[in-house]
């Protein structure tokens, strides 16, 4: 079923037009904001340099802010394998949530519903990879949080919206919180390169592999996030090379 998108532009867009082919990405956030409002304000406010392609609502209802073939944006400084800056080549989603900062919830039936059929069309549209629909988290893993642990991930899988790992969660737990050894952990490091992480520089490296295990962890290992990398993240990491 086709859903219905409301158009309500905003001027927070980039010139030229893209080149259909060129978008590879869907960029999947949160507001963070407590009410639409104040979110479609921030939108559609030039002084505020942000937008998104679409904004999907509480209710389900898509709000479409930039038209596809121009860059929005909405990533900022971020990058995915060899590729920096993904505005210039993605679609950005945002879905209502107050997020971290505030009362981070559930989302709602609705919206994922309405998000699942928008998924449908764009990758029927442009063609693409599911590896590379994303969260913000996964391509600005120091600075952001969003869609977060309980967005899921999982279930769009399940209908081929999205990556996840072909494991049994309940067999693989037993190796949650075993503590991998240097020669381990770089090979977990390496695996999450071989995804599309960014790699880690030397400036700050304890506190960004934090932030880089976080981010993994919030994609693919939602019901433990602590920045801590053990034998069940490195399981995972080594299903998701593989596939």
């Amino acid at each position: 079923m086709w859903p219905k998108i409301t158009p309500n532009y905003s001027p927070n867009f980039s010139l030229p037009k893209r080149i259909k082919k060129n978008i590879k990405f869907i960029i999947i956030h949160y507001t963070g904001m407590k009410n639409e409002l104040s979110v479609m304000k921030r939108l559609c406010d030039e002084k505020t340099k942000v937008s998104a392609h679409y904004f999907i609502k509480k209710n389900g209802e898509i709000i479409n802010l930039i038209p596809d073939l121009y860059e929005a944006w909405h990533a900022g400084k971020s990058s995915w394998k060899e590729i920096k800056s993904l505005n210039k080549n993605s679609l950005g989603i945002e879905i209502q949530n107050q997020g971290h900062e505030h009362k981070y919830e559930n989302f709602s039936s609705k919206q994922i519903s309405s998000l699942k059929r928008l998924l449908k069309i764009l990758i029927k549209t442009y063609n693409i990879n599911l590896n590379n629909i994303l969260g913000h988290s996964d391509v600005a893993p120091e600075r952001k949080k969003d869609p977060g642990e309980r967005f899921p991930w999982k279930n769009l899988a399940k209908v081929k919206l999205a990556k996840w790992h072909n494991l049994n969660e309940k067999k693989i737990r037993i190796n949650r919180l075993r503590k991998l050894d240097k020669i381990e952990e770089r090979k977990f490091l390496r695996n999450l390169y071989l995804i599309g992480y960014k790699k880690i520089v030397k400036f700050n490296y304890t506190k960004n592999k934090k932030f880089l295990f976080k981010a993994f962890q919030r994609r693919f290992r939602q019901s433990l996030v602590n920045g801590k990398s053990d034998r069940e993240c490195l399981i995972i990491s080594k299903s998701l090379v593989k596939s």
